[in-house]
């Protein structure tokens, strides 16, 4: 989607070049011809970027007293000052005051689109940095795996990540909700704008609403997400916890595109994307009346299921073949394996808290094995929860798995001998030949004993 560029010069003729150039490259472009007419133009939707003349024949509102009123209310809005008889000074001021950079006149196209790229690509930078400061490291963890459940998802986003449909994500938490609307994102139209995220939950009303719509003040306004969205994506995560009166807020702003600021008077015209998230099965929340229903229609255009971890265990070698990996990454040092007894207990293990927990055992225990020359994750260098949960599953089956699955065949005990094929059936998802091949035996003889012994091939 087209980024919005405003321009503020008082040479009309400069103006229109300018817009014409950058209108050539895909940008929106408005004008403003005045210090006034800039602030009202920001005022009326803030832009994603300002390019601003330094002398504009007006002694009370020159461009360096827009640049200083602009960062006082929005110091991540890239600003790039322009000037045809300006100083080194002035430039150095403009910097220091936290201008982007400065482009002389008269400047040739290339440059100007140039620096007009990377100031936006900066300030994307720099959002992105900033909301990584606030959360685990973002990657598409939900979408790794060839489970039913993440085949399914993969699918899905394949068809409605490029379409401007809204999607409902549920899903219980720590389940990959958000890093599935991240890569909805970057598969969309929208893919060069913004990105924002609004965590509902734990939000009163008015806080929501000036998070949701902006504040005005006397001397300017703070915007709120779906502004700082526009032409983007704004993911609203636990949509649940929003108020019923800031829902009817919500409702009016998603069927006219457009909303007052929290204080405010005049519309916000804003074109977003919006995707939402829930734990809960909101039809019954508006049943009981919980959750407004035309909200509810208004955002459940496409509902996605996200299934919990112990849904998709197959998917759990690759995911944490991925965290080692990318731990290892960023420590520069050789990546760790996990044995076939570790990633057994892995695999039986509930998982309340889904993807994120398994990353959070997986950080714990790269953690814990520092200062050993250990490569491989043995049993005993997992968190005693999960081991003995592990433990207590093939004794309610009557069992003494987790004992015998480390044992080659000709080892085992004949009494034990159906015990231990199920382990190992069970450990390869009920590919029989990777089975085979792992307690050496011929394929076509392991199939004739499983089925003597009545084991399901099936993980």
């Amino acid at each position: 989607m087209a980024l919005d560029i405003l321009i503020v010069d008082d040479e009309k003729d400069i103006c229109n070049l300018v817009a014409d150039i950058l209108e050539d490259e895909g940008y929106d472009c408005r004008l403003a011809h005045s210090g006034r007419q800039a602030l009202e133009e920001v005022k009326k939707r803030r832009p994603h970027l300002i390019l601003q003349d330094i002398w504009l024949g007006e002694s009370s509102f020159d461009g360096l007293k827009i640049l200083e009123m602009v960062k006082a209310d929005h110091p991540d809005l890239p600003v790039v000052m322009m000037s045809g008889h300006g100083t080194i000074e002035t430039a150095v001021t403009a910097l220091k005051n936290g201008a982007y950079d400065f482009l002389e006149k008269p400047f040739n196209s290339d440059r100007l689109i140039i620096l007009v790229k990377r100031a936006l690509e900066n300030a994307r930078l720099r959002q992105e940095n900033e909301s990584l400061k606030q959360k685990a490291p973002d990657d598409e963890d939900a979408l790794r795996g060839f489970s039913p459940a993440a085949l399914a998802i993969q699918d899905l986003l394949k068809k409605v990540a490029p379409t401007n449909s809204r999607i409902m994500l549920q899903g219980p938490q720590g389940a990959g909700k958000e890093t599935i609307a991240k890569a909805i994102h970057k598969k969309s139209l929208r893919a060069d704008s913004p990105f924002v995220v609004l965590n509902c939950s734990g939000l009163y009303c008015d806080n929501l609403d000036e998070k949701l719509f902006g504040l005005e003040k006397e001397n300017g306004f703070v915007a709120g997400v779906l502004e700082q969205a526009h032409q983007g994506t704004l993911y609203l995560d636990a949509i649940d916890e929003m108020s019923l009166e800031t829902q009817g807020l919500m409702v009016k702003a998603l069927q006219s595109s457009e909303f007052k600021r929290v204080g405010g008077n005049g519309n916000v015209k804003v074109d977003v994307r919006v995707l939402s998230s829930t734990s809960f099965d909101l039809k019954q929340l508006v049943d009981l009346r919980a959750f407004r229903e035309d909200l509810y229609y208004r955002l459940n255009v496409v509902l996605l299921e996200v299934a919990p971890l112990k849904d998709r265990k197959v998917d759990i070698p690759q995911l944490v073949e991925h965290f080692f990996a990318e731990i290892a990454k960023m420590q520069d040092v050789p990546t760790k394996t996990i044995s076939p007894e570790a990633m057994f207990s892995l695999k039986k293990y509930h998982w309340p808290g889904n993807i994120r927990q398994l990353r959070n055992v997986m950080e714990w225990v790269w953690i814990m094995m520092q200062g050993t020359d250990k490569t491989e994750v043995l049993v005993s260098d997992l968190p005693a929860e999960i081991v003995t949960q592990s433990l207590d599953a093939p004794r309610e089956e009557g069992s003494n798995v987790l004992r015998l699955v480390a044992l080659p065949l000709r080892e085992a005990r004949e009494q034990f001998e159906k015990d231990y094929l199920t382990a190992q059936v069970d450990r390869f998802e009920g590919n029989v030949s990777k089975t085979a091949e792992f307690i050496g035996m011929e394929r076509s003889a392991l199939h004739r004993k499983l089925k003597g012994l009545e084991v399901k091939k099936v993980g």
